[in-house]
């Protein structure tokens, strides 16, 4: 029997390169999906390349309550009530020390990576069957301090706070809820930090992060992905309220 098979799922930032390939692999394990993303011209592309009947999208601003309470609805209209959520959507704002950084990039930071994960926890919970499971998309940034990235730091320390509060409230349903933390990923959000951070050297950028990971590289979407696959099924029963690292010995040191 496939791992997922028969459950719903919503994806939070399911354009992006980690939503998109754990939509594949949720596919793959028999989920019903339901992308959610900013961009609608991303999730139409999306949705063609996954090329699969069971999954569809929904437009929302996730740092928007009425949004995210439409988002959940969809899916419980679409599917039936929802059995795994993995709320990963988040940006990564820019690259300066706190002293220069600013204001408004931190607002629009906290607003989509801490109120977004908040909202979608406050509207998909209730409406989450008993024994299902939560993922939280933080970053080895919620776990260490990394300079000139305050405000995506902060962002993703916080969510580790709504993730234990989450697993204590849901355990009397049954309902598993964790974070997980990958390293350095080879994807958009990357290249964007590498290249704010030394314009025009972002491959330099990129040597100096992989020289910081005793495995020497990034992780690629699909790591990911599988560790999601694995905190959304039944494999994980017993397993709530952790901060799951996927990082390449990063931490470690």
């Amino acid at each position: 029997m496939k791992q997922l098979e028969n459950k719903v799922a919503i994806i939070t930032g399911g354009a992006g390169s980690i939503g998109k390939t754990t939509a594949k692999l949720f596919l793959e394990e028999g989920a019903k999906v339901l992308l959610v993303d900013i961009d609608e011209v991303l999730l139409k592309s999306t949705l063609n390349d996954l090329c699969n009947s069971n999954v569809a999208y929904c437009v929302a601003d996730v740092s928007k309550a009425v949004d995210v309470e439409r988002y959940v609805n969809k899916a419980v209209q679409l599917y039936g009530n929802i059995d795994v959520f993995f709320n990963n959507a988040g940006i990564e704002g820019v690259v300066k020390p706190i002293i220069d950084y600013p204001e408004e990039v931190f607002d629009k930071v906290i607003a989509v990576n801490v109120k977004g994960i908040w909202l979608g926890n406050k509207y998909a919970l209730p409406k989450m069957n008993k024994g299902g499971s939560i993922v939280i998309t933080s970053s080895v940034a919620g776990l260490v301090g990394l300079a000139n990235l305050g405000a995506y730091v902060t962002s993703k320390h916080a969510v580790v706070g709504i993730m234990r509060t989450t697993a204590i409230e849901a355990a009397p349903l049954k309902i598993r809820v964790n974070t997980i933390h990958p390293a350095p990923v080879n994807n958009r959000m990357m290249r964007s930090i590498e290249e704010g951070a030394s314009a025009g050297h972002g491959k330099d950028v990129q040597k100096q992060f992989e020289a910081a990971i005793p495995l020497n590289r990034y992780a690629e979407p699909i790591e990911i992905a599988r560790l999601v696959v694995f905190l959304a099924s039944d494999n994980s029963q017993y397993i709530t309220g952790t901060t799951q690292v996927i990082d390449g010995g990063m931490c470690a040191q």
